[in-house]
């Protein structure tokens, strides 16, 4: 079985999730291909290489063509439907979906308005939209099977959202990742956006504090907005297969090697190595409601 283990060293966003994934080698030609069938307002995919403290890591950036109309993307319905007519691979478009309505059940639930009353600012612009069905996209490209994930960390402080000046994490994101396990880190920022949320809450099939066991086959970085002054600002995604152990490989660590790598030990949260499961049914999909209201998800820093 192919998994993939979302590291969260700094928190977790939209495009430093995508970043993370073309890092460990999903064809971003691929995605790019896919994503040319949404109908959304003109826009390209940029993917730099930047340093994140000493760690080379990919920052993914949509750039909207500032010559053209936006599109009216304002309703969850709207985004919904544009998935569903995109015609993009079953699975991608139900990771798309149930990412889309975490968000939009919590930001309906914060804000007071039924599901099909949810506007959209930010997670309805180009980029949001982009980064989520891109990560799904990416995710189709390295063929996995199974998701998961460190304990989140989401910093503390304040951030300007569309409604005026809001706690961090932001209410979307706290409500978003009820019941999942979060990690304690006192770095005085946004470090996880509701997008990000979405996708660890619509996708995630289990939570480890460290490594599961694995054979890793890719590692990539993804990397945010900001600089950090505490660590890098990257999503580490370690790919690998998950399969019976016999208690002996065939090939040593110096065999593959040539030396011993050492698992980065986390000292997130719920050190009790909790394992929690999500069912993913179809109407579990998400969207990023008032994406205006947290501008940070394409820069999760």
């Amino acid at each position: 079985m192919k998994i993939i283990y979302l590291d969260c060293i700094a928190g977790i966003s939209g495009d430093m999730t995508l970043g993370a994934l073309v890092d460990a080698g999903a064809d971003s030609n691929y995605i790019e291909t896919e994503l040319a069938k949404l109908s959304v307002s003109p826009f390209s995919l940029s993917w730099n290489r930047v340093n994140k403290k000493g760690i080379s890591a990919i920052k993914a950036d949509v750039q909207v063509d500032p010559h053209s109309s936006p599109a009216q993307h304002s309703h969850y319905s709207d985004i919904i439907q544009m998935i569903r007519d995109a015609n993009l691979p079953e699975r991608v478009t139900a990771r798309s979906l149930a990412i889309f309505e975490r968000i939009a059940i919590a930001e309906g639930k914060i804000h007071g308005l039924p599901l099909e009353k949810v506007h959209f600012h930010e997670v309805g612009a180009v980029d949001s939209i982009v980064d989520t069905v891109g990560v799904a996209l990416a995710l189709e490209s390295l063929q996995i099977d199974s998701i998961w994930c460190s304990p989140v960390p989401l910093g503390y402080g304040t951030v300007v959202c569309a409604h005026g000046i809001y706690p961090v994490p932001a209410p979307a994101t706290l409500e978003i990742l009820k019941g999942i396990p979060l990690a304690s880190l006192p770095i005085q920022k946004e470090l996880t956006t509701p997008t990000g949320a979405g996708i660890v809450s619509a996708l995630v099939d289990e939570f480890h504090v460290s490594l599961p066991s694995m054979t890793v086959t890719s590692i990539g970085y993804g990397a945010g907005t900001r600089d950090l002054s505490e660590r890098p600002n990257v999503l580490r995604a370690i790919v690998g297969n998950r399969e019976p152990f016999s208690g002996v490989t065939p090939h040593s660590h110096q065999q593959a090697h040539g030396h011993h790598e050492h698992s980065h030990s986390h000292q997130h949260a719920h050190e009790n190595h909790n394992h929690h499961e999500h069912s993913h049914s179809h109407s579990e999909s998400h969207s990023h409601a008032h994406p205006q209201d947290h501008h940070h998800d394409t820069e999760s820093q």
